[in-house]
């Protein structure tokens, strides 16, 4: 009896490890660069995993960092997709002639103020930059009416900010764009000789607004909505300044696929994915995004798009790929 169990176990041993075998090689698998956080993005991951088999290999970083790794790999690169967190660092790396075009199906999708104007990438979200202050600390009548009040001598040591942080790199490049290198130069030599406090991230700047380290920040919108998702009366509140001032930049969240993938299909479906209601939905209800298509229900904790767009400064996110010129400024003036 024994003999024939061994016997059994040698002729069903080869046959497993040839199904092994044969279930590894067929799995589809995806590398995705992401510059946006595991916290926020791993959900929907999974869900897209979960529906298609498509395995999803994410190497998470600053979004500036990737691009920058981008760069260096070229073509040796072993990811698929660059998810991005902000539309500089997709125009720096599509500036390279990097990107795959996506097909005008998904193109058509999205808004044209929200994707490459080539056709390179598409957005996948949209996020906007307020002023987040403490209401005890600050009236109402007392808030600047743009950004470059902020390096007043009256804000002096009560303004954070993020310098490391993608979103306001991207928010730098922009700036530069819409006012001049002069202009924006003399701005951040201005805000740093009035003492702005430097913040690794977005998140702690919303902390330190609670904990009175500080009575200004300059985050995106979506920070202090999820504070007041598990505290509605957190000791923060944001705003915008006048209509059409360079610090309420309408930025987005973007994706593009690298050329060199050797599984475009799979990775054409993740983009899909990414803009289908399902994806779309989590973001806005979720996330606090703004979605990019239509057909999606409204955040009531945020402001319509409509609306948004009225206060946002006129601006092409396609000429937001300058990222190398931005961080050369912020390391002259010794911000980096």
């Amino acid at each position: 009896m024994i003999t024939n169990r061994i016997g059994l176990f040698n002729y069903i041993l080869p046959v497993l490890l040839l199904f092994s075998i044969v279930v590894t090689v067929n799995a589809e698998t995806l590398t995705v660069y992401s510059g946006r956080s595991k916290s926020l993005v791993e959900p929907i991951i999974k869900q897209f995993e979960q529906e298609t088999g498509i395995q999803v290999k994410v190497s998470y970083a600053n979004t500036t960092q990737l691009a920058a790794t981008l760069l260096t790999e070229g073509d040796k690169s072993p990811a698929a997709l660059f998810w991005a967190q902000d539309a500089g660092a997709l125009g720096a790396v599509s500036e390279k002639e990097m990107f795959e075009k996506l097909p005008d199906s998904i193109l058509g999708k999205v808004p044209s103020d929200f994707r490459d104007v080539k056709g390179f990438w598409v957005a996948t979200s949209g996020r906007a930059r307020v002023l987040a202050y403490s209401p005890e600390r600050v009236k109402m009548e007392e808030l600047p009416e743009s950004i470059f009040d902020l390096a007043q001598p009256m804000w002096k040591d009560r303004v954070g900010w993020a310098p490391t942080n993608a979103s306001f790199q991207a928010f730098v490049t922009a700036l530069r764009m819409q006012v001049g290198e002069e202009r924006a130069e003399k701005w951040l030599r201005g805000m740093k000789a009035n003492g702005v406090k430097k913040y690794a991230k977005n998140t702690p700047i919303i902390e330190a607004l609670a904990a009175g380290e500080i009575d200004l920040g300059l985050p995106n919108h979506y920070y202090l909505l999820r504070f007041k998702k598990g505290d509605s009366s957190y000791p923060v509140a944001q705003t915008f300044f006048k209509a059409d001032d360079p610090g309420n930049l309408v930025n987005v969240a973007g994706i593009g696929i690298l050329k060199r993938s050797d599984n475009k299909a799979a990775a054409l479906k993740f983009v899909e994915f990414l803009l289908a209601a399902k994806a779309q939905q989590y973001f806005t209800s979720d996330v606090f995004e703004y979605p990019v298509i239509d057909g999606v229900i409204p955040n009531a904790n945020l402001l319509p798009l409509s609306e948004l767009l009225e206060v946002a400064p006129t601006f092409d996110l396609n000429q937001m790929d300058d990222l190398e010129g931005t961080l050369d400024l912020l390391r002259r003036v010794e911000i980096l």
